[in-house]
Protein backbone atom coordinates (compact mmCIF):
# COMPACT_ATOMS: atom_id res chain seq x y z
CA UNK A 1 0.00 0.00 0.00
CA UNK A 2 1.32 3.82 -1.18
CA UNK A 3 -0.31 6.78 0.53
CA UNK A 4 -1.62 9.12 -1.88
CA UNK A 5 0.23 11.96 -0.09
CA UNK A 6 4.14 9.76 -0.90
CA UNK A 7 6.26 10.40 -4.01
CA UNK A 8 7.65 6.98 -5.33
CA UNK A 9 9.79 7.15 -8.52
CA UNK A 10 7.80 4.95 -11.50
CA UNK A 11 11.16 3.60 -11.77
CA UNK A 12 11.66 2.70 -8.10
CA UNK A 13 11.44 -1.13 -7.28
CA UNK A 14 8.46 -1.83 -4.65
CA UNK A 15 7.74 -5.56 -3.78
CA UNK A 16 4.72 -7.16 -3.09
CA UNK A 17 3.02 -6.01 1.02
CA UNK A 18 5.59 -3.05 1.13
CA UNK A 19 3.63 0.08 3.08
CA UNK A 20 4.68 3.38 2.19
CA UNK A 21 3.31 6.07 4.47
CA UNK A 22 2.38 9.40 4.22
CA UNK A 23 4.88 12.18 2.73
CA UNK A 24 7.43 9.45 2.09
CA UNK A 25 10.02 10.09 -0.59
CA UNK A 26 11.35 6.89 -2.74
CA UNK A 27 13.73 7.75 -5.64
CA UNK A 28 14.45 5.82 -8.94
CA UNK A 29 16.97 3.50 -8.29
CA UNK A 30 15.43 2.37 -4.94
CA UNK A 31 14.45 -1.42 -4.57
CA UNK A 32 12.73 -2.25 -1.26
CA UNK A 33 11.72 -6.07 -0.39
CA UNK A 34 8.44 -7.58 0.74
CA UNK A 35 6.90 -6.63 3.94
CA UNK A 36 9.04 -3.39 4.77
CA UNK A 37 7.32 -0.65 5.74
CA UNK A 38 7.82 3.11 5.13
CA UNK A 39 6.22 4.33 8.37
CA UNK A 40 5.28 8.22 7.05
CA UNK A 41 8.11 11.41 6.09
CA UNK A 42 11.06 8.42 5.04
CA UNK A 43 13.53 9.47 2.27
CA UNK A 44 15.05 7.09 0.39
CA UNK A 45 17.59 7.98 -2.45
CA UNK A 46 20.40 7.03 -4.72
CA UNK A 47 21.64 3.53 -5.69
CA UNK A 48 19.85 2.01 -2.31
CA UNK A 49 18.74 -1.92 -2.72
CA UNK A 50 16.50 -2.45 0.80
CA UNK A 51 15.48 -6.35 1.82
CA UNK A 52 12.63 -7.39 3.75
CA UNK A 53 10.21 -7.41 6.43
CA UNK A 54 12.47 -3.47 7.33
CA UNK A 55 10.77 -0.99 10.02
CA UNK A 56 11.98 2.64 8.88
CA UNK A 57 10.54 5.21 10.77
CA UNK A 58 9.79 8.91 10.47
CA UNK A 59 12.18 11.31 9.36
CA UNK A 60 14.63 8.46 8.43
CA UNK A 61 17.22 9.37 5.50
CA UNK A 62 18.54 6.55 3.77
CA UNK A 63 20.81 6.89 0.10
CA UNK A 64 21.95 10.40 0.36
CA UNK A 65 25.16 11.20 -0.73
CA UNK A 66 27.84 10.68 1.32
CA UNK A 67 28.99 13.46 3.60
CA UNK A 68 32.88 13.26 2.51
CA UNK A 69 34.71 16.26 0.63
CA UNK A 70 36.21 13.58 -1.66
CA UNK A 71 33.08 12.66 -2.96
CA UNK A 72 32.26 14.20 -6.65
CA UNK A 73 29.40 12.19 -7.66
CA UNK A 74 31.13 8.79 -8.63
CA UNK A 75 28.38 5.78 -8.85
CA UNK A 76 27.83 4.20 -5.47
CA UNK A 77 25.53 2.15 -3.46
CA UNK A 78 24.36 1.13 -0.21
CA UNK A 79 22.99 -2.28 0.78
CA UNK A 80 20.42 -3.27 3.33
CA UNK A 81 19.69 -6.87 4.09
CA UNK A 82 16.43 -8.10 6.51
CA UNK A 83 14.82 -7.50 9.40
CA UNK A 84 16.46 -4.37 10.45
CA UNK A 85 14.71 -1.38 12.54
CA UNK A 86 15.59 2.15 11.44
CA UNK A 87 13.93 4.72 14.16
CA UNK A 88 13.17 8.70 13.99
CA UNK A 89 15.69 10.71 12.57
CA UNK A 90 18.35 8.04 11.60
CA UNK A 91 20.93 8.86 8.08
CA UNK A 92 22.51 6.20 6.32
CA UNK A 93 25.22 7.27 3.29
CA UNK A 94 26.20 5.30 0.68
CA UNK A 95 29.83 4.50 -0.35
CA UNK A 96 32.65 6.45 -1.86
CA UNK A 97 34.68 5.44 -4.54
CA UNK A 98 37.94 5.58 -2.27
CA UNK A 99 36.06 2.73 0.22
CA UNK A 100 35.04 0.16 -2.47
CA UNK A 101 31.67 2.31 -3.49
CA UNK A 102 29.11 0.34 -0.95
CA UNK A 103 27.92 0.82 2.41
CA UNK A 104 26.41 -2.17 4.25
CA UNK A 105 24.08 -3.26 6.77
CA UNK A 106 23.55 -6.67 7.47
CA UNK A 107 20.24 -8.57 9.25
CA UNK A 108 17.97 -7.91 12.01
CA UNK A 109 19.82 -4.85 13.76
CA UNK A 110 18.50 -2.08 15.75
CA UNK A 111 19.18 1.83 15.17
CA UNK A 112 17.83 4.20 17.55
CA UNK A 113 16.81 7.50 17.10
CA UNK A 114 19.48 9.72 15.63
CA UNK A 115 22.01 7.33 14.55
CA UNK A 116 24.08 8.20 11.53
CA UNK A 117 26.55 5.45 9.68
CA UNK A 118 28.42 7.11 7.27
CA UNK A 119 30.24 6.42 3.92
CA UNK A 120 31.96 2.43 3.09
CA UNK A 121 30.82 0.93 6.42
CA UNK A 122 30.21 -2.81 7.10
CA UNK A 123 27.30 -3.16 9.64
CA UNK A 124 26.82 -7.18 9.98
CA UNK A 125 23.88 -8.82 12.23
CA UNK A 126 22.41 -8.64 15.42
CA UNK A 127 23.82 -5.04 16.39
CA UNK A 128 22.13 -2.48 18.34
CA UNK A 129 23.10 0.89 18.00
CA UNK A 130 21.41 3.18 20.59
CA UNK A 131 20.67 6.72 20.43
CA UNK A 132 22.45 9.13 18.93
CA UNK A 133 25.61 7.18 17.71
CA UNK A 134 27.73 8.85 15.48
CA UNK A 135 29.54 6.07 13.23
CA UNK A 136 32.33 7.18 10.77
CA UNK A 137 33.38 6.41 7.72
CA UNK A 138 35.40 3.05 6.82
CA UNK A 139 33.88 1.59 10.03
CA UNK A 140 33.24 -2.04 10.92
CA UNK A 141 30.83 -3.22 13.00
CA UNK A 142 30.91 -6.95 13.75
CA UNK A 143 27.99 -9.14 14.68
CA UNK A 144 25.85 -9.17 17.92
CA UNK A 145 27.80 -5.82 19.22
CA UNK A 146 26.06 -3.27 21.18
CA UNK A 147 27.15 0.36 21.00
CA UNK A 148 25.91 2.67 23.84
CA UNK A 149 23.97 5.82 23.81
CA UNK A 150 25.63 9.43 21.85
CA UNK A 151 29.11 6.63 21.18
CA UNK A 152 31.10 8.58 18.52
CA UNK A 153 33.24 6.17 16.49
CA UNK A 154 36.32 7.24 14.40
CA UNK A 155 36.58 6.84 10.77
CA UNK A 156 38.19 3.16 10.05
CA UNK A 157 37.15 1.96 13.21
CA UNK A 158 36.80 -2.19 14.08
CA UNK A 159 33.96 -2.96 16.85
CA UNK A 160 35.31 -6.77 17.01
CA UNK A 161 31.74 -9.27 17.74
CA UNK A 162 29.59 -9.17 20.71
CA UNK A 163 31.55 -6.65 22.21
CA UNK A 164 29.89 -3.55 24.17
CA UNK A 165 30.49 -0.43 24.07
CA UNK A 166 29.87 2.14 27.08
CA UNK A 167 27.66 4.82 26.17
CA UNK A 168 29.32 8.11 25.32
CA UNK A 169 32.52 6.82 24.32
CA UNK A 170 35.04 7.81 21.95
CA UNK A 171 35.90 5.16 19.77
CA UNK A 172 39.64 6.17 18.35
CA UNK A 173 40.84 2.31 18.87
CA UNK A 174 39.73 -1.12 17.55
CA UNK A 175 37.79 -3.23 20.42
CA UNK A 176 38.71 -6.98 20.43
CA UNK A 177 35.68 -9.49 19.69
CA UNK A 178 34.06 -9.68 23.45
CA UNK A 179 35.39 -6.96 24.71
CA UNK A 180 34.24 -4.14 26.91
CA UNK A 181 34.97 -0.80 26.23
CA UNK A 182 34.44 2.59 27.15
CA UNK A 183 36.02 6.13 28.60
CA UNK A 184 36.19 9.73 27.18
CA UNK A 185 38.78 8.09 24.69
CA UNK A 186 37.47 4.11 24.98
CA UNK A 187 39.96 2.19 27.56
CA UNK A 188 39.15 -1.39 27.20
CA UNK A 189 37.52 -2.68 30.69
CA UNK A 190 37.60 -6.43 30.71
CA UNK A 191 35.00 -8.39 28.72
CA UNK A 192 31.33 -8.41 27.66
CA UNK A 193 30.75 -11.10 30.10
CA UNK A 194 27.03 -10.58 29.85
CA UNK A 195 26.73 -10.96 26.48
CA UNK A 196 28.33 -14.18 26.25
CA UNK A 197 26.15 -15.64 29.06
CA UNK A 198 23.36 -14.49 26.40
CA UNK A 199 24.94 -15.64 23.61
CA UNK A 200 25.01 -19.21 25.65
CA UNK A 201 28.65 -19.79 25.69
CA UNK A 202 29.84 -22.28 28.39
CA UNK A 203 31.45 -21.44 31.85
CA UNK A 204 34.65 -23.64 30.19
CA UNK A 205 35.13 -20.82 27.02
CA UNK A 206 34.18 -18.16 29.37
CA UNK A 207 37.29 -19.35 31.53
CA UNK A 208 39.71 -19.63 28.78
CA UNK A 209 38.82 -16.10 27.40
CA UNK A 210 39.47 -14.39 30.60
CA UNK A 211 43.04 -16.40 31.16
CA UNK A 212 43.95 -15.20 27.58
CA UNK A 213 42.95 -11.97 28.08
CA UNK A 214 44.62 -11.64 31.22
CA UNK A 215 47.89 -13.18 29.47
CA UNK A 216 47.33 -11.19 26.10
CA UNK A 217 46.97 -7.99 27.99
CA UNK A 218 49.19 -8.06 30.69
CA UNK A 219 51.65 -5.97 29.18
CA UNK A 220 51.50 -3.42 26.38
CA UNK A 221 53.38 -5.86 24.08
CA UNK A 222 50.53 -7.74 23.26
CA UNK A 223 51.55 -9.37 20.11
CA UNK A 224 54.58 -10.64 22.12
CA UNK A 225 52.29 -11.50 24.69
CA UNK A 226 49.63 -13.41 22.19
CA UNK A 227 53.23 -15.59 20.59
CA UNK A 228 53.76 -16.79 23.70
CA UNK A 229 50.38 -17.50 25.07
CA UNK A 230 49.75 -21.25 26.27
CA UNK A 231 49.38 -23.25 22.89
CA UNK A 232 45.94 -24.87 24.33
CA UNK A 233 44.11 -21.31 24.80
CA UNK A 234 45.23 -20.72 21.23
CA UNK A 235 43.22 -23.42 19.87
CA UNK A 236 40.04 -21.94 21.51
CA UNK A 237 37.46 -21.41 19.21
CA UNK A 238 36.78 -17.70 21.00
CA UNK A 239 40.04 -17.22 21.68
CA UNK A 240 41.18 -17.77 18.11
CA UNK A 241 38.67 -14.97 17.40
CA UNK A 242 40.10 -12.58 19.20
CA UNK A 243 43.64 -13.34 18.08
CA UNK A 244 42.82 -13.31 14.56
CA UNK A 245 41.22 -9.93 14.70
CA UNK A 246 43.95 -8.57 16.74
CA UNK A 247 46.53 -9.80 13.83
CA UNK A 248 43.81 -9.06 10.42
CA UNK A 249 45.19 -5.31 10.86
CA UNK A 250 48.15 -4.79 12.49
CA UNK A 251 47.72 -0.58 11.56
CA UNK A 252 45.35 -0.56 13.71
CA UNK A 253 45.37 0.35 17.32
CA UNK A 254 44.01 -1.73 20.05
CA UNK A 255 42.38 -1.04 22.93
CA UNK A 256 43.96 -1.23 25.68
CA UNK A 257 43.26 -1.57 29.58
CA UNK A 258 43.72 1.90 31.23
CA UNK A 259 47.03 0.90 33.31
CA UNK A 260 48.84 -0.27 30.22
Amino acid sequence: MIHKTAIVDSKAKISDNVNIGPFCIVGPDVEIGTNSVLHSHVNIVGNTKIGENNQIYPFSSIGTPPQDLKYKGEKNSLLIGNNNKFREYVNINPGTEQGGGITRIGDNNLFMVYCHVAHDCLISNDIVLANNVQVGGHVTIQDKAIVGGSCAIHQFSRIGESSMIGGMTGVLSDVIPFGLSMGNRNNLMGLNLIGLRRSKVSNDNIKKIQLAYKDIFKTNSFRDNIESLNPDLKRNEFVKIIINFINSDKKRPISLPPNL
